[in-house]
């Protein structure tokens, strides 16, 4: 017997399974959640996107206070430390968690408290954190159960000196150095962060560049801001051991380099939250790294089961994970399914990265003709007024059709300007051109107009052949 029936069991309600819900109670399923954390809105509110960007808006806000001519005279007694920033932080998350329960509550969708863990395919358990149990069968089920980082056994987190990318939320000093290993987007964006607060960080890759799906241009320009920004970054590097004591830790490299900080943060890796969900009772298997396999249609092996969200590995993006939840219920009801595959790629480092479409090094291995026009923010009146002139704009485009191939942003607002070149891009046939910035007029002064000046740039190129 069962406690509770829905047409639809959404088990975590983070940015997929929170869509889904939605998406299913517009369309007239009945529609449950299951949520092992007290408050909703996933990791992403209270660990990962929403806690980490604000972060970063706060030590950006603090370095173009501290760096404007403006307030230099005015001085302010208390140190700028780590816990007072991440306090002024952490003030956004309530807000999320109230705009995410008012979401559930107008649309009457019940949210049982617990961990699930499978009984059948169509059933699962959920117990509370007071032990209580209830059954709760679905015709179909949603696995959206995000992730956590990956953590090797070699590394001791109980340490009071080692942290990870959710326990660095709750650190209470501010260490002088600090050793970063893995960089990848987490990685690189914490870099940025504590290098904007004044620390010495050694960040520690192990390829020979950064962040490689990456335009080699914008890695370039990734790496030497970096650099600029007192962060060590060190290539080609993988782990030996760690030590710990009570006044800090040393890495050893198998390069037989030594490192000595007062701190770690480990970035390498996320692992998807499926080993409590008891997924050997109905015969589904997660990968080495907790993920769960799925096609076109987030169907996983099992035909009324689906996974969306960082579950499911790439690409990981909340933005992404969103358009998932909303493309299962469209899975459920025989509708078209999107399978998201080009979402853009948003990177909160200091300065920020955005882009969407192909690179460059892509272009080149498929043999594709194409320009490239470009548009440096140094170079436009409003970077100059905000004082935000690092960064540039590039569109890459087909020599010949001119049509849009790809759009990369490294600066100020590079994850808000994207998008307006993934419009044009989006457009179907000739109307996805580069033409439209050139013969469109943009508000001046803004960011915006970069395109105009990029499309210019470019076509520039083309016509003095």
């Amino acid at each position: 017997m069962s406690d509770f029936e829905y047409d639809l069991l959404v088990i975590g309600a983070g940015p997929a399974g929170e869509s889904a819900a939605m998406a299913g109670v517009k369309n007239g399923l009945r529609v449950g959640v299951v949520e092992a954390h007290n408050m909703l809105g996933g990791n992403c509110a209270h660990r990962g996107t929403i806690p980490s960007k604000a972060l970063r808006n706060a030590v950006k806000q603090a370095i173009a206070y501290h760096s404007h001519p403006l307030f230099r005279h005015i001085h302010d007694s208390q140190p700028l430390t780590y816990p007072r920033i991440l306090e002024a932080a952490s003030q956004v998350i309530p807000k999320q968690v109230e705009l995410h329960t008012e979401y559930f509550t107008r649309n009457r969708i019940r949210v049982h408290e617990g961990v699930a863990s499978f009984l059948a395919k169509d059933k699962v358990e959920v117990i509370d954190s007071q032990g209580a149990r209830d059954v709760v069968a679905a015709k179909d089920i949603l696995i959206a159960t995000g992730s956590r980082p990956y953590r090797p056994t070699d590394i001791d987190f109980d340490h009071p000196r080692v942290y990870d990318s959710d326990t660095i939320l709750e650190m209470k000093h501010t260490p002088r150095t600090l050793i970063v290993f893995g960089a990848g987007v987490i990685g690189c964006e914490y870099a940025s962060i504590f290098s904007g607060l004044g620390l010495k960080v050694d960040l520690i890759n192990g390829r020979e560049r950064l962040l490689s799906f990456l335009d080699d241009e914008i890695s370039d320009a990734l790496s030497y801001h970096l650099r600029n920004n007192g962060v060590m970054v060190r290539h080609s590097e993988a782990h030996d051991r760690l030590e710990c004591d009570d006044h800090g830790v040393t890495l050893y490299l198998k390069s037989g380099k030594r490192i000595r900080a007062d701190a770690l943060l480990w970035c390498n890796g996320r692992t998807g939250n499926t080993d409590s969900l008891n997924l050997e009772k109905i015969g589904l298997a997660a990968n080495h790294r907790g993920q769960i396999k799925v096609d076109k249609s987030y169907r996983t092996e099992i035909e009324n089961i689906y996974a969306a969200g960082d579950v499911i590995g790439w690409p990981s993006l909340a933005s992404a994970s969103f358009d998932q939840g909303r493309s299962v219920v469209a899975a459920i009801q025989n509708r078209e399914v999107r399978f998201v595959e080009n979402a853009p790629t948003g990177i909160y480092t200091i300065p920020e990265i955005s882009s969407v479409g192909r690179t460059e090094s892509e272009l080149t291995a498929a043999q594709i003709p194409y320009e490239v026009g470009r548009a440096f923010f140094k170079d436009t009146a409003r970077a100059q007024i905000s004082g935000e002139d690092v960064g540039m704009l590039k569109i890459l485009f087909h020599v010949d059709t001119h049509e849009i191939l790809g759009i990369h942003c490294f600066g100020a607002e590079a994850s808000e300007i994207v998008h307006i070149g993934q419009a044009i891009m989006q457009q179907p046939g000739e109307a996805n051109n580069i033409s439209y910035f050139a013969t469109s007029t943009f508000n001046y002064p803004t960011m915006a107009e970069a395109y105009r000046v990029a499309a210019l740039n470019g076509l520039n190129r083309v016509n003095r052949r």
